[in-house]
């Protein structure tokens, strides 16, 4: 039997298990699951980072720059200003950073109305898994097909830089 207690100021409920049988009357045990071995008290995460000598231990710990990274906002400015004198064509460039943001901002309100019908999330999970398995079965689980891969990438990046 369980009887629900709750608190008027706080609004919580909490359930409360009454056995049906005395504890002492309760000595089997009937469980699905075995029993969990007791627990060794001795070893423990704390005994067990003591095993490590201390000098190992903080020199795993430590980390260290390589050289300085100080970031100056001046100089920051002044190398943003110099590229942007060295743009010829300001308005497009201006135009194709507002369209991505355009872009961007639609993307975004086109993901919430799709996580707002109820099955969809969940089909395209799975189409995004089936792509997923397709692509590692086709470019990433072969050796030929990962060259294959491999020179499409540089096409694409040739193509794009203007080499090609």
């Amino acid at each position: 039997m369980a009887a629900a207690v709750s608190s008027s100021s706080t609004m919580v409920a909490t359930a409360v298990l009454i056995p049906r049988f005395p504890t002492a009357i309760r000595t089997a045990r009937c469980s699905v699951l075995p029993p969990l071995p007791p627990r060794d008290s001795t070893v423990s995460f704390s005994s067990s980072v003591k095993l490590i000598p201390e000098s190992k231990r903080f020199s795993l710990l430590q980390t260290k720059a390589s050289e300085e990274t100080s970031v100056d906002a001046g100089e920051l400015f002044t190398d943003l200003k110099e590229k942007w004198d060295k743009v010829e064509n300001k308005s497009t460039v201006v135009l194709y950073g507002g369209g991505a943001v355009v872009a961007v901002w639609l993307s975004s309100i086109l993901v919430v109305a799709i996580n707002s019908v109820p099955l969809l999330p969940k089909i395209m999970e799975l189409v995004g898994l089936g792509y997923t398995g397709w692509f590692v079965y086709r470019y990433l689980l072969f050796k030929s097909s990962r060259k294959e891969l491999a020179t499409d990438i540089e096409a694409l990046k040739s193509k794009i830089a203007g080499i090609e």
